[in-house]
């Protein structure tokens, strides 16, 4: 078993220490204490998690967007090229007949 690094050797030495230090009336209190922090530790980085994905998937939908407004450079050289080449096309006709 291997926590946060600790093998269980370790974790038993460091209990054995506490008890010690606080006595086997202060432990326990001490375990829920560490336990709430370390809950509360991992909900606000998960709720710090959860905001930045929102705010990365707003970015991303809002280039996507902008994208879709912008007109493609090359769609429009594409068109300007037809245009010019079908009002070439209309003026030889012109001048032919």
């Amino acid at each position: 078993m291997n926590f946060f690094g600790i093998g269980l050797p370790e974790m038993v030495l460091i209990f054995i220490v506490g008890l010690l230090i606080f006595g086997p009336k202060k432990l326990p209190e001490i375990g829920r204490s560490l336990g709430k922090a370390i809950r509360g530790f991992q909900d606000a980085t998960n709720e710090f998690k959860n905001e930045f994905q929102q705010e990365v998937s707003q970015i991303e939908d809002a280039v996507k967007m902008q994208a879709q407004l912008e007109p493609d450079p090359a769609a429009e050289q594409a068109e300007a090229t037809e245009s010019t080449e079908n009002a070439a096309d209309e003026k030889s006709e012109s001048t032919a007949s």
